[in-house]
């Protein structure tokens, strides 16, 4: 039976209150000052990687999108992110985070040192917004739902824990505030219009789903490597090598 559209809308945010990766231990450790720099280093070399997949991922869903109208909208996602007529967009402000934590930013910029792991889970994101319905790949950015709460948390976190944190070098977490709240609106009213069957509100839910996995195992990566057991993979970010600058603590 289809559900009606108040409470598709609820399954949706209760996918987010159960998977969403804001309660992966990781950010717990991150925000309450507990990483090294070290582990911090690590997360903005990796968390990179999806930054700057995520314009691909839009040109890819826009590359199928007949409808001018939805590529007109749908356009300003890529233009937060690589930027435009003095907005330097979302990807440059990561890399502003990169070299205030004490990385090159080119290094970061190259994705040399990304985690297996992250490649994996971000390059299926792509592939999944290029393969599957526009349906599902709407719903797919619908982790945005959940997303300001973790921003606001990350923002209080590191400014009280961490000497590398001012405004300047989180300054793509506060544009994230002001950016996400309009995109995921039109997302969710979009899916909600479009999710009318019991087949399609599942496939909506599943795509969301997979979502939060996208998220989730990066961090998952994340912990393995740098927090316990500390195996770093063969090719990703070893700490202590000139990838840094001068030392931040």
């Amino acid at each position: 039976m289809t559900a009606s559209r108040e409470d598709f809308e609820q399954r949706l945010r209760a996918i987010g209150a159960a998977r969403y990766h804001d309660l992966h231990p990781f950010h717990d450790r991150l925000h309450g000052g507990q990483c090294t720099i070290d582990e911090v280093r690590a997360w903005v070399i990796n968390r990179y990687y999806y930054q700057h997949s995520i314009p691909m991922k839009d040109a890819a869903f826009m590359s199928r999108v007949e409808s001018p109208e939805l590529r007109r909208i749908w356009r300003s996602r890529m233009e937060d992110h690589d930027g435009k007529d003095g907005n330097e967009g979302g990807i440059w402000r990561w890399l502003r985070l990169a070299e205030a934590v004490g990385l090159d930013p080119d290094y970061v910029a190259s994705c040399q040192g990304v985690l297996p792991a992250t490649r994996f889970a971000v390059d299926a994101y792509v592939r999944f917004v290029r393969e599957k319905t526009l349906l599902e790949a709407v719903a797919a950015s619908l982790t945005e739902l959940f997303a300001p709460k973790i921003h606001a948390n990350r923002i209080e976190g590191l400014l009280k824990n961490y000497a590398f944190a001012n405004d300047s070098a989180l300054s793509y977490f506060r544009h994230r505030l002001q950016e996400a709240p309009k995109d995921v609106a039109f997302g969710l009213s979009w899916v909600l219009d479009h999710a009318d069957t019991q087949e399609r509100q599942d496939m909506a839910a599943n795509a969301l789903i997979f979502k939060t996995d996208v998220l989730w195992s990066q961090l998952d990566a994340l912990w393995a490597a740098y927090v316990t057991p500390a195996r770093i993979p063969p090719g990703a970010w070893q700490p202590d090598t000139a990838t840094t600058l001068a030392a931040v603590r």
